[in-house]
């Protein structure tokens, strides 16, 4: 009767030790099972890192990977839960439920956020378009503006016609012999330009010789041109109504001439307005 006993407690505690040896592998392969899903929120976490740069939200990337060490702090605590920690790891499954929650809340804020970029680098690229447009049209209308001053400035310009030079001798008789040259006159007339501003202006002449130089009773005789400081042999004073106006000018020779071609420039407002070429014998 006693060795009846015997066996049957063997049995019972058999059957006992069975049942918690496959519960046992049951709560083993759920922790392993759970592992694995924390493992792989882990990664999605990870995924985030390269976004950054479009997420563009400091709180949003904070709150990222405070989640994302909690994730793997309690993977690190579930690889090293014993199965007979029952308790333990359903906390952990019933936390990566949360944990999950949490991320798809996030998802949504991203996607909200990557559809508010789109929509703001959109509008972003159709304001650049239009300032770009903006930017070219006032860019044509600036060329055009500079075109029409220029062509005012040109048709504003003074224009001296008609050039006559003559070599007078002492008795206002032209000619050509160097030794007999008194006089050199000048005349010409500054065409009618309505355009041009009316008022008294000086007309500069500048009598070039073959060798370049330019006659000149003082080397202070200077005025402005292109930027530069030139030497002029003679000016006058005129009053310019846009009309046609005739002007006289003379060069009283009292130097040493030389044979050869010289030239005759015309300057007013600081431009040249007209010239002509006579030559000398001996």
């Amino acid at each position: 009767m006693a060795i009846l006993g015997v066996a049957i407690y063997l049995i019972i505690s058999q059957h006992n030790e069975m049942n918690d040896f496959k519960t046992q592998i049951a709560i083993e392969e759920e922790r392993r099972a759970l592992e694995a899903e924390y493992a792989n929120l882990a990664f999605e976490y990870d995924q985030f890192e390269g976004s950054k740069m479009y997420i563009n939200n400091d709180t949003l990337i904070k709150q990222l990977e405070n989640e994302k060490l909690k994730v793997q702090r309690l993977l690190e605590e579930l690889r090293t839960t014993k199965a007979s920690n029952a308790q333990r790891i359903n906390e952990l499954k019933k936390e990566l439920s949360t944990l999950r929650s949490v991320m798809k809340g996030y998802l949504i804020q991203i996607d909200s956020l990557n559809s508010l970029n789109q929509k703001l680098e959109k509008e972003n690229k159709i304001v650049n378009t239009k300032y770009q447009e903006a930017a070219k049209t006032a860019s044509l209308l600036q060329k055009d503006k500079e075109e029409l001053t220029h062509q005012v400035t040109l048709a504003s310009k003074l224009d001296a016609v008609a050039i006559s030079v003559k070599t007078l001798n002492k008795r206002e008789k032209e000619t050509s012999k160097i030794d007999r040259i008194e006089n050199i006159q000048i005349n010409f007339l500054i065409a009618k330009n309505i355009t041009a501003k009316p008022g008294e202006r000086y007309i500069y002449i500048r009598i070039v010789k073959p060798d370049n130089d330019v006659l000149v009773k003082n080397m202070d005789n200077v005025f402005s041109y292109e930027d530069s400081e030139i030497n002029y042999s003679m000016r006058k004073l005129i009053a310019y109504d846009s009309e046609e106006t005739a002007v006289d000018m003379y060069w009283k020779v009292e130097e040493f001439l030389t044979p050869g071609t010289y030239k005759v420039e015309i300057f007013a407002d600081g431009d040249l307005i007209g010239k002509k070429s006579f030559s000398l014998t001996k």
